[in-house]
């Protein structure tokens, strides 16, 4: 299994407002957040309470242009998303995101998980042509960016 970590603190915002906004995103407001790298988030299919939402997401990663669907499989009020990306089916690759609220705003943990379990794990060199050190420290640099940003997108929502 492939595992890639960021941490974010941001300031002046809380869990609450991060956990809305990525349940609830719209293009405008995503491509407001990251002009010019952010293109499309959106909710394909909407289900109570988020779990089992479909969504559409498009934005750049360093060079790459990253298009996808992906499933809410996990989603903790205020505390935790997370999204399995899809190609007709499931793939094995997901992204989470856990909120933790502190005294300047909140605390996030980004993470992205890619491969199989056990036997199948022989298959994840398949997943590291893609997933290579490069593009960690580039996804590194596009969390830690597009939540810093995050603050000043919600001061512009306001």
């Amino acid at each position: 299994m492939i595992e890639f970590k960021t941490t974010v603190s941001v300031a002046g915002i809380t869990a609450h407002q991060v956990y809305d906004f990525m349940l609830n995103c719209n293009d405008a407001d995503y491509q407001k957040w990251w002009p010019g790298t952010h293109f499309a988030f959106h909710t394909r299919l909407h289900k109570p309470g988020g779990l089992g939402n479909v969504v559409y997401f498009d934005e750049s990663v360093g060079p790459q242009r990253i298009k996808s669907k992906a499933v809410v499989v996990e989603a903790v009020k205020a505390q935790k998303l997370v999204w399995q990306l899809k190609k007709g089916l499931k793939l094995p690759v997901w992204i989470e995101l856990s909120l933790e609220d502190d005294a300047a705003g909140v605390g996030v943990l980004h993470i992205m998980k890619a491969g199989f379990p056990g036997r199948g794990s022989m298959f994840d060199i398949f997943f590291r042509l893609i997933l290579n050190h490069h593009f960690e420290r580039e996804l590194n640099e596009h969390v830690r960016t597009e939540f810093s940003l995050m603050g000043k997108l919600f001061a512009s929502l306001a």
